[in-house]
């Protein structure tokens, strides 16, 4: 007897069998990690020393799938205030190696450990007194014996069908390089505030946006006096743009006024000061509280602004829903 097999079941079992071989990829190079990761020694803790003390830029250097690799590290070295450069190593030879500082430390990647393109790299190290640290499988490779520290992850089998392309490998570089940005970080001290200065832009920007940096201050702020008539504080209010007044006495809030509590009182408004208005100390927030807090407080009372004050209760500003919404906070 045939079975006969539909084409649709055809493809359903070629794509299982196909995501089964990219799951036992992905558990493969899980696995290398792991098997680094236990035989984490002495000489990474040194490698982070060199790459900490270093007086000039790090000077991070590879060729092919390594060079990609090693462009990634630089550029995250910078995000967290290690100021590196990215270096290709066939460029070195043609005026490059001018990259590198007198108080450099240079990072090399090579899985093989005997790229010749990092020859003439190897040797400017070594003639000028610049410490190299080596990210390859092989620590006994030309590259493992000359660096003076050396992550060496070994022999790893690369989980392309064909064994060929580099993918375990590069894995194990990129992550090794993310665990060195990881000790850095550490050993700099860098925080939060820092790693925003470096990252102005984008949603990582904004979600580290604090109130001090969205609020309006000094004389664009709406504020009136308790005693000032409410006739004159309703032309603050419509000048200034924010739809409310913030009644300030000796330089803290004593309160706010909206639109909803003219309403609320319009019958006594004109023979009211502002201070009358008032129903007592407003909801406020500090400067360094960061923005996205600050925009769930206000969904929470459903108001569209918070007054921002000192530690002492002095007001140092403004901050509205809009600003929020604008510099990108909560998306």
């Amino acid at each position: 007897m045939t079975v006969s097999t539909t084409p649709a079941a055809r493809d359903g079992r070629a794509s299982d069998d196909l995501i089964d071989l990219c799951r036992d990829a992905m558990r493969e190079e899980a696995q290398a990690l792991i098997t680094y990761a236990a035989s984490m020694g002495a000489e990474f803790g040194a490698a982070l020393r060199l790459l900490h003390d270093a007086k000039d830029p790090v000077v991070v250097a590879g060729i092919g799938k390594s060079g990609h690799v090693a462009r990634k590290i630089a550029a995250t070295f910078l995000s967290i205030g290690r100021p590196a450069v990215f270096l290709h190593a066939a460029e070195a030879s043609h005026g490059d190696l001018g990259l590198i500082g007198a108080q450099s430390a240079v990072l090399l990647l090579s899985n093989s450990g005997e790229t010749p393109e990092l020859s003439d790299l190897i040797s400017f190290c070594e003639a000028h007194g610049v410490p190299m640290v080596a990210i390859t499988s092989a620590a006994e490779s030309t590259l493992g014996r000359r660096a003076q520290v050396t992550l060496a992850y070994g022999a790893v089998k690369e989980v392309c069908p064909n064994g060929l392309a580099p993918t375990t490998s590069t894995t194990l570089m990129l992550a090794i390089g993310d665990a060195l940005a990881v000790g850095l970080t550490s050993m700099l001290g860098t925080t939060a505030a820092d790693f925003r200065r470096y990252h102005p832009g984008g949603k990582l920007g904004a979600r580290l946006l604090r109130a001090g940096d969205l609020m309006h201050q000094g004389d664009a702020l709406p504020v009136v006096a308790p005693d000032l008539p409410m006739q004159e504080a309703v032309i603050t209010m419509s000048a200034k743009g924010f739809g409310v007044a913030l009644v300030v006495k000796d330089g803290a809030v004593e309160g706010i006024i909206t639109d909803g509590d003219m309403r609320r009182n319009i019958a006594r408004l004109w023979q009211s000061k502002a201070g009358d208005i008032i129903l007592g100390k407003p909801i406020s927030v500090t400067p360094d509280m960061l923005a996205g807090d600050a925009l769930a407080l206000m969904s929470a009372h459903r108001i569209t602004c918070l007054v921002v004050e000192d530690g002492r209760g002095a007001l140092q500003g403004l901050l509205t829903m809009h600003d929020c919404v604008r510099a990108g906070v909560g998306e």
